[in-house]
């Protein structure tokens, strides 16, 4: 090839270089766009794929729920998590405003959910709490709905789910509270419906208003809520017995008589049920009172303001049946906290005196009387107005060391009684014979002989030991002989000798002389020995046989069936649980296992003659309102203690077996018998009161 055709060449090439690169591209171009579409149609068919599958799954879902008959009960037996839900909330959306509301028992079965599972978040977050809701509001507006058959126990229903929801869930409550169930509630309280629907809405207003998060809700209608709740705690028995259990079983609402007979026979039973429920509605009114006063003071002038519900209030209590609630004395005790509770209490001398008598019972609620007493003593502007009433109870329970969850109480008692002389007159009011000799005596005990008494030596205390145990065998021989008047003063000589430290020989004493003072019908001066003994047995109210001396002192004084029969219930107590651990009395060795767990005669009687008088319906239901009072059982002597052994007393917390089976064995017993001769009287089974003793139990 010629140079020059060379060189024409090598400028083609030059030429040619740009366009190829300049198509290369173009090519590659079109093969990434072509690339780039192939990938978008294929996404896009699986994204239409995937529409039409989740078109067809809700085709199906539809085509299930259609296929349902749309029930409760139908819905909750779907085998798919996410068909049920959706279920459940369509009949919850639904029920409210459907005519044949619970033709099939659906709203029965909710509220058997929440009562079995109540903390359960499923159904509430399905819409359960909102369905209650609109159902009570629905029932208070149309009265004709309401009362079909089929609708009849709706609202009870619907009020009790909302309570058993709310029961430990502030996250449920807030729930209720934002679907508007504080009104609806409220008018049920205020009796817009029957005692029935009114015991429910109580429960679940003591739920809401115990939150935090949904207090403030329930506060705003506190000048609403007070009142009703106040009328409510003070009318419930006496609108029970009148509308339910004075009528004939066929004149009952029918509904009401299926609410309360579900698994029970009989009319008695029916009846026991009623007065459960009652003592249930006001226990729980008074609770829904006890937590608007704790958080809001400003609660308090209301309550006080209505006399009669004051003095009745430490009467109100919860029974054997509901013993866990503190009741009456509960509320007291938070309206000591503010002054204008203490002076309303102040100036009310039968709550003073209902306080009085439950600090010297055995009670499982004793501590808070004795609270409550503290704090109106602690004020110096109620201290003189109270002290006539407080000091001789007081004084009696001054060497008590711990009881419930308050420990070394008795020095609490001495130091609010303990104060200045001068002070004794206060704006020209002295406070009168009584307190000041009880405050003396105390004084004298607790500081001068305490201080004497750390002067002498191990010798001279020794001494007085011996002097006051022989005093004590004297005073048990004069008891026998029959000279009660003269073993009452050996009994006081040997406390006068006894020292401070021998904690069980004075309890001993202070035993013996109230069965003395017993048998001389002194029921005051018992009932005080008695206690003081119950204060030194350890732990307090565990000296069998000053329970017993003390509950025949109450059963004589009337009026004070409560605190007799709990004392004959702790006396029942220690002795089966005496009989359990083989502590059997010399009289009834070699009897048989089975008739050692049986309670002597006497104290059954006792206990069921207490029942009978501490009944809810008992003051209604006779006419001067006072059961039993002319039914005084027989005192049964059960004789001086004859712990003739000495013992050492170092203070100490150990439990104190007083022995008293022996004794009673021998001496109780053998009076009931001879009082019935020839009756055949048995003697109860320890069976028939294990159920009513477990509570009583746990204090001995």
């Amino acid at each position: 090839m010629s140079p020059g055709s060379y060189k024409t060449l090598l400028s083609l090439l030059f030429l040619l270089l740009p366009l190829a690169q300049t198509q290369d591209r173009h090519i590659q171009m079109e093969l990434n766009t072509r690339n780039l579409k192939s990938s978008a149609s294929k996404s896009k068919s699986k994204s239409m794929a995937k529409i039409l599958e989740e078109e067809e799954e809700e085709e199906d879902e539809a085509e299930d729920l259609s296929l349902s008959c749309g029930c409760f009960f139908c819905a909750m037996k779907q085998p798919d998590a996410r068909l049920r839900r959706a279920s459940v909330a369509a009949f919850f959306r639904e029920l409210p405003y459907s005519e044949e509301v619970d033709d099939g028992g659906a709203v029965a079965a909710v509220w058997r959910t929440a009562m079995d599972a109540p903390d359960d978040p499923e159904l509430p977050s399905l819409g359960a709490i909102r369905c209650m809701s609109l159902l009570l509001a629905r029932a208070l507006d149309d009265a004709a709905w309401r009362c079909r058959p089929q609708n009849a126990s709706l609202p009870y229903y619907a009020a009790h789910v909302l309570g058993s929801y709310t029961i430990r869930s502030s996250a449920h409550a807030e729930l209720a509270v934002a679907a508007g169930a504080v009104g609806p509630l409220l008018a049920l309280l205020g009796g817009a419906m029957t005692w029935v629907e009114r015991r429910a809405a109580a429960r679940a207003l003591g739920h809401l208003a115990s939150y935090d998060a949904t207090f403030p809700a329930v506060a705003r209608h506190a000048a609403e809520a007070v009142p009703l709740a106040v009328r409510a705690a003070s009318t419930c028995v006496a609108d029970v017995y009148a509308s339910y259990v004075a009528l004939a079983p066929s004149e009952r609402p029918k509904y009401q008589r299926e609410l309360l007979t579900r698994g029970l026979v009989g009319d008695a039973a029916e009846d026991r049920k009623a007065e459960e429920w009652a003592s249930q509605l006001q226990c729980w009114s008074l609770y829904f009172l006890s937590c608007l006063a704790s958080r809001d003071p400003s609660c308090h002038a209301t309550i006080c303001q209505d006399r009669a519900f004051l003095r009745e209030l430490c009467r109100m209590w919860g029974g054997l049946a509901n013993g866990d609630s503190p009741a009456g004395v509960g509320l007291l005790r938070l309206l000591c906290r503010s002054a204008v509770g203490r002076g309303a209490i102040a100036a009310c001398p039968d709550a003073l005196s209902g306080l009085c008598d439950l600090a010297r019972s055995s009670d499982d609620w004793q501590y808070m009387a004795i609270d409550c007493l503290l704090l109106l003593l602690d004020d110096r502007d109620t201290w003189h107005a109270v002290a006539d009433a407080t000091a001789p109870c007081l004084v009696d329970l001054a060497e008590l060391r711990r009881l419930g969850p308050r420990p070394r109480l008795g020095d609490a008692i001495t130091s609010a009684l303990l104060i200045d002389d001068d002070e004794h007159v206060h704006h020209g009011r002295e406070i009168g014979a009584a307190a000041i000799e009880a405050i003396a005596r105390l004084r004298e005990k607790k500081i001068e002989r305490k201080e004497r008494e750390e002067a002498m030596s191990t010798d001279e205390l020794l001494q007085r030991k011996l002097l006051a145990k022989e005093k004590k065998r004297q005073g048990n021989d004069m008891f026998w002989h029959g000279e009660v008047d003269r073993a009452i003063e050996l009994y006081t000589e040997a406390l006068d000798l006894c020292p401070l430290s021998g904690r069980r020989d004075r309890l001993v004493l202070y035993s013996n002389r109230a069965q003395c003072r017993l048998a001389r019908r002194e029921a005051d001066a018992a009932a005080s020995d008695a206690t003081r003994a119950l204060s030194l047995a350890r732990p307090a109210n565990a000296h069998a046989r000053s329970l017993w001396r003390r509950a025949q002192t109450y059963d004589m004084k009337g009026g004070m069936a409560r605190e007799s029969l709990l004392d004959c219930l702790a006396f029942a107590g220690a002795w089966l649980d005496g009989r359990k651990h083989g502590r059997k009395p010399a009289a009834a060795r070699g009897r048989g296992e089975n008739q050692m767990k049986k309670l002597p005669y006497c104290v059954a009687r006792m206990i069921g003659k207490q029942m009978s008088a501490t009944g809810l319906f008992s003051g209604v239901s006779t006419e001067d309102g006072n059961v039993g009072r002319g039914d005084r059982m027989p005192r049964c002597s059960d004789g001086g203690d004859d712990g003739d052994d000495y013992e050492k007393d170092d203070g100490g917390d150990e439990c104190d077996h007083d022995g008293s089976e022996e004794e009673f064995y021998e001496t109780e017993l053998r009076f009931c018998r001879s009082a019935n001769a020839g009756s055949g009287l048995p003697i109860m089974a320890g069976e028939t009161w294990s159920s009513r003793l477990t509570r009583r139990k746990k204090k001995m």
